[in-house]
């Protein structure tokens, strides 16, 4: 088992968490009012960019999914021809999942002569979350990250690997982007603790809840308002037994809006026995997520079809949403959880197909030997048919 990464780097300095988050808030108004007053004056569109995404990775403000769209919106009117509003175009894309569109928008980009490095980086960024030739892009990533040495790119290379199931390397990736990092910005470390967490919460073999939950603790750590964090890390609290944990984790997420704080805490409040405060926000979770749904369907298909898979309790709808994920992602993660959904909505032959479909795509990487799909055979659908 390999030192964990912080202990072979050494505690990496970050501004205080809670206030680097007002800043952030502070400065996104600011952000927005240059950009009214000069929206195609260099570098403005690209940083509110960037610091709207960070509100919606770290804060749980969904509305800036919204924003992101009225900004390539206004882009797209005052500057339509331009290999710059291509490319945002397409950032924005990426960022609600619509991956087709962001390759439409990234071929634009290219044929206008837009910047080639970032076009390469956006391009693998989508071939990686469509779990596109990953063999391929992983050779890819090995040399951007070993060239640039930075962060940025060590981090992506970590999740890949973790994605083809190379545990170790892929912590390794991570322990070199904390290693790397020079800035004082707690976010960048704070999203590479969660990730560790994932890692052996999510992706090892064999989970390791307790180390799993160290790393979301010292993400919470470096950001306190970190909702993704708080939410898994209230997860492992309560499969261990602690929901009064749980509950106090959850409880400060609750005003990001983001229905997977209310749906964990609906989850919570059946445990402490508060079956009323249970069934109004499970259907808090509900609707948040189909207002979501409605708005940006693929990006949050596949958290809605795990809260309907569970206390949400409704497989139907759970296997549609699997479907719409895999259809627009087909990564091993994506096939699991419609081969899954399916099995649990009695849609049998659906699950064959999609076992199938997945040996083909995923057959020969280390993950797929890993994953419970490759205990199945034709043989095992067929009775789970019969």
């Amino acid at each position: 088992m390999s030192a964990d990464p912080e202990l072979a780097t050494g505690p990496v300095r970050a501004t205080d968490g809670a206030i680097a988050a007002i800043n952030l808030r502070s400065t996104l108004a600011q952000s927005w009012n240059r950009f009214w007053q000069a929206p195609l004056r260099t570098g403005i569109a690209e940083v509110l960019v960037e610091q709207e995404q960070l509100a919606a990775q770290f804060l749980g403000d969904l509305d800036a999914c919204e924003r992101l769209e009225q900004l390539a919106s206004h882009l797209l009117r005052r500057d339509p021809e331009s290999a710059r509003t291509a490319l945002i175009e397409a950032q924005v894309a990426a960022s609600v999942h619509r991956f087709a569109h962001a390759r439409q928008c990234l071929a634009r980009a290219t044929q206008r002569s837009g910047p080639a490095p970032a076009i390469e980086r956006l391009a693998m960024s989508i071939d990686q979350a469509c779990g596109v030739s990953p063999e391929a892009l992983l050779e890819r990533r090995r040399r951007v990250a070993a060239t640039s040495g930075r962060l940025e790119d060590w981090v992506p290379l970590g999740s890949l690997l973790g994605d083809l199931g190379e545990i170790d390397e892929a912590e390794r990736a991570y322990c070199r982007a904390l290693g790397a990092y020079r800035d004082v910005s707690p976010f960048a470390v704070a999203w590479v603790c969660f990730l560790l967490g994932v890692l052996w919460g999510e992706r090892a073999r064999q989970p390791q809840s307790a180390r799993a939950a160290r790393w979301y603790a010292k993400a919470i750590e470096y950001l306190p308002g970190y909702v993704k964090a708080r939410v898994h890390l209230a997860e492992i609290r309560a499969a261990e037994g602690r929901a009064g944990e749980a509950r106090a984790l959850l409880l400060p997420a609750l005003a990001s809006g983001d229905p997977e704080v209310s749906w964990r805490l609906s989850d919570v409040a059946i445990v402490q026995g508060r079956p009323a405060e249970a069934r109004a926000l499970s259907e808090a979770a509900r609707l948040g997520f189909e207002a979501l749904l409605a708005r940006h369907p693929l990006a949050f298909a596949d958290h809605a079809a795990e809260f309907h898979a569970g206390s949400g309790g409704d497989a139907r709808r759970a296997f549609e949403l699997t479907r719409i994920d895999l259809a627009n992602r087909p990564t091993l993660r994506a096939f699991e959880s419609a081969h899954e959904a399916a099995t649990r909505a009695g849609e049998t032959q659906e699950a064959a197909g999609i076992l199938a479909a997945a040996r083909r795509r995923w057959g020969s990487t280390p993950a797929f030997r890993q994953s419970p799909l490759a205990a199945m055979s034709p043989r095992t659908e067929e009775d789970h048919a019969d």
